[in-house]
C-alpha cells in the first residue's frame, strides 16, 4: 500500500510533532512515522521525567532546611517509589496531550520503523519512506518533503557497555526502582550535573568525573566555577581534568571499580553504580541515508540554515543535525524547516538565539556568547555582573548564590550574552533571549520598569552594571 502526503516526518519527538502541527496549520497534509512513542526522548527518557525527579530533590532538600524559614517539622521521609509513581504520571499526561494534538490537528501517525528509499517506481527522487510494522508488514509513504528527526541516544564509552545493574546511561537511570548508597558519574556536561544534584539532593554519595578542567566545558568559567562550589558545598566529590580507563573496569564486592589519570597522578574510583554521561549521538545509522544524497558531517546529518540537507527536498531538525542538543531548539528547527518549504514567513535558524538551560540546584542558564568567546572572535566587550545577594526577592526565598553575567560589544553595546547561575535561572533567561532577538542594548534593557521585589530585577541591574550604573551593587 502507498500513501501520499505533503510532508512526511521520520521520527515523532518532540520537533517532530511540533513540525507535523506547524505543517498542518498551513493546510499541509501530514503523516508522523514513530517506531517507538510520541514525544521521543524529551518526554519519556529526558527532560520531563528527569525535571520530574530534580523538582521531588529540590522540594526534599529544601524542606529539610525548612527551619531556616522558622517552619519545624518530623522527621522527613523520602518514598523514592513515589518519586518515580509521580514521574511517571507526568510522562503518562503529557503523552495523551501529545496525542491529543495530533488528532486535533488530522495528523496520521503510522506506529512502525521508517527507512528512506531511493528513486523508485513510488517517486522519482529519493524521499519515500519504507515502514516496517511490527508484524513484518511493510508500507510506502511518498511525499511531497521529508523532515527527518530521528533523534539521538546516549554516547557510549568503548568498553563500558550499560547493564542497567551497573553501569547505566540516564536512560536506565531514570527506571531505577530504588537509590544506590554511591554513584559514579563520568562527564560533568549537563546530564552529569543535573543527575549529581539531584542524586546528591536525595542522599546519594556522589563522585562526578569530568575529563575538562571545568564543569559545564561549553559555558562561562565562572558560572562552571560557581556550580562546582555549590555542588561541593552540598558533598558532592568533583573530579577535573581526569581521565577514566575503561579497560580497567570490574566488580568487586557488588560495586563497580575503574582506575582513572589526572596528569601524572593514577586515582582509583569506585561506587555502587557507574553513570554514564558523555554526550549524545545522532540516530542515522539504517534508517536509509544511503539511499540518498544527504550529506553528513561528524555523525550529523548537514543542513543549512533552513534546515534544509543536499538534497532540498529533504529537511533534518533536531539532535541527529547536533548543534544545541535541546528539545526547544528541536522544535524551533522544525518550525523553520516547514515555514521555508511551505513558502511561508521564514527567518535562518540562528543558534545564538537559543537560551541553554541546566536544572541543577542551584540552576544555570544562558543565551548567546560568553565573554571569552567573543574575546576569541577579536571583539571588545563591556560586562555587567550582579550577585544574587543585592536582590531582595533572593533573600527572601533563602537563595542567594549566584549571578547574573551580561556581555556587550563595546563598539556596537548589542548584546552579546548572557549567562546566569541562580534562583529561577531557567526562567529569567527568556527575558535575556527576547531582549537579543528585538536587539534591545542594555541601556534600553536598564530602561525597563522591573516590580519590586522580584528576581527578575536582577536582568536590569547587570544591564545597568554593563555601563557602570547598577543602583544595588
Amino acid at each position: 500500500m502507498t500513501i501520499t502526503c505533503d510532508v512526511a516526518v521520520l521520527g515523532g519527538g518532540t520537533g517532530g510533532y511540533i513540525a507535523a502541527i506547524r505543517a498542518a496549520q498551513l493546510g499541509k497534509e501530514v503523516v508522523i512515522i514513530e517506531q517507538d512513542k510520541l514525544g521521543g526522548t524529551c518526554l519519556h527518557r529526558g527532560c520531563i521525567p528527569s525535571k520530574a525527579l530534580l523538582r521531588s530533590a529540590e522540594l526534599y532538600a529544601q524542606m529539610k532546611d525548612s527551619a531556616s524559614f522558622g517552619i519545624e517539622a518530623g522527621e522527613l521521609t523520602l518514598v523514592f517509589p513515589k518519586v518515580q509513581e509521580r514521574k511517571q504520571g507526568i510522562v503518562d499526561q503529557l503523552h495523551k496531550g501529545v496525542q491529543y494534538l495530533m488528532r486535533k490537528h488530522k495528523i496520521r501517525i503510522i506506529e512502525g520503523k521508517g527507512r528512506v528509499i531511493g528513486p523508485s517506481i513510488f517517486s522519482p527522487k529519493s524521499g519515500a519512506v519504507a515502514v516496517e510494522f511490527a508484524d513484518g508488514e511493510m508500507e510506502t509513504v511518498v511525499p511531497t518533503n521529508l523532515i527527518i528527526a530521528t533523534g539521538s541516544r546516549p554516547r557510549i564509552l568503548p568498553g563500558l557497555t550499560p547493564d542497567g545493574i551497573h553501569i547505566l546511561t540516564s536512560d536506565e537511570a531514570l527506571q531505577l526502582e530504588e537509590l544506590p548508597g554511591s554513584i559514579l558519574i563520568i562527564g560533568g556536561g549537563v546530564i552529569g550535573v543535573e543527575w549529581a544534584s539531584l542524586l546528591s539532593d536525595f542522599g546519594v554519595e556522589v563522585t562526578l568525573v569530568e575529563a575538562a578542567d571545568q564543569l559545564l566545558p561549553a559555558e562561562d568559567k565562572d558560572v562552571a566555577h560557581e556550580l562546582q562550589k555549590q555542588l561541593q558545598r552540598r558533598g558532592v566529590n568533583i573530579l577535573t581534568g581526569v581521565s577514566v580507563e575503561p579497560e580497567t573496569y570490574a566488580i568487586k564486592g557488588n560495586r563497580v571499580q575503574i582506575s582513572a589519570r589526572q596528569g601524572e597522578d593514577k586515582l582509583e574510583l569506585s561506587g555502587d553504580k557507574l553513570l554514564i554521561s558523555v554526550g549524545r549521538q545522532a540516530n542515522v545509522e539504517n534508517i536509509g541515508l544511503e539511499n540518498t544524497d544527504v550529506g553528513l558531517e561528524r555523525g550529523f546529518i548537514r543542513v543549512n540554515e533552513y534546515m534544509q540537507t543536499t538534497e532540498p527536498h529533504i529537511y533534518a531538525i533536531g539532535d541527529c543535525i547536533g548543534g544545541l542538543q535541546l528539545a526547544h531548539a528541536a522544535s524551533h528547527e522544525g518550525l523553520t524547516a516547514v515555514n521555508h518549504l511551505a513558502g511561508a514567513t521564514s527567518y535562518a535558524y540562528q543558534e545564538s538565539q537559543v537560551p541553554r538551560c541546566v536544572y541543577t540546584r542551584p540552576e544555570v542558564a544562558s543565551v548567546g556568547i560568553t565573554a571569552k568567546e567573543a574575546k576569541d572572535k577579536g571583539l571588545k566587550v563591556n560586562i555587567g555582573k550582579v550577585p544574587f545577594s543585592a536582590i531582595g526577592k533572593a533573600l527572601v526565598h533563602g537563595e542567594t548564590e549566584g549571578f547574573v553575567k551580561m556581555v556587550a560589544d563595546a563598539q556596537t553595546n548589542d548584546i552579546l550574552g548572557v549567562q546566569i547561575i541562580g534562583p529561577h535561572a531557567t526562567e529569567l533567561i527568556g527575558q535575556a533571549a527576547l531582549a537579543q532577538l528585538l536587539d534591545a542594548t542594555p541601556w534600553e534593557i536598564g530602561q525597563a520598569v522591573f516590580a519590586h521585589p522580584t528576581l527578575a530585577e536582577i536582568i536590569g541591574e547587570a544591564a545597568l552594571a554593563v555601563d557602570g550604573q547598577s543602583l544595588n551593587t
